[in-house]
């Protein structure tokens, strides 16, 4: 056992068990659920067309931009109904995995 890990409880399914906790494990970040009004890239690749406008309300299923990766051209939908806060990139942008594209309000 390290020095820095100490001992201590962790609850998985209802269920305590003793063990070693590392430093590492007591400073990670706590999970934080997806904010669903920031509509983020889940793929590299280039924005090809951006189908909404700054202002515009938009309902749950409507396309909102066309994103060109590996040849293929993915239609990003709008997952929720709302109104378009700001839109974070232009056409012919190359964004990477995890890039916020827009948000809703």
């Amino acid at each position: 056992m390290k020095e820095n890990d100490k001992l201590g409880y962790l609850n998985i399914d209802t269920s305590l068990y003793k063990t070693r906790i590392s430093e590492k494990f007591q400073n990670r970040k706590s999970y934080k659920p997806a904010d669903p009004r920031i509509i983020l890239s889940f793929i590299p690749g280039t924005v090809l067309d951006i189908l909404i406008g700054k202002g515009q309300i938009v309902k749950k299923g409507e396309i909102l931009m066309i994103l060109d990766a590996m040849k293929m051209q993915n239609k990003l939908k709008c997952i929720m109904d709302g109104k378009v806060k700001s839109i974070a990139v232009k056409k012919g942008d190359k964004v990477s995995k995890g890039t916020v594209l827009l948000e809703l309000e």
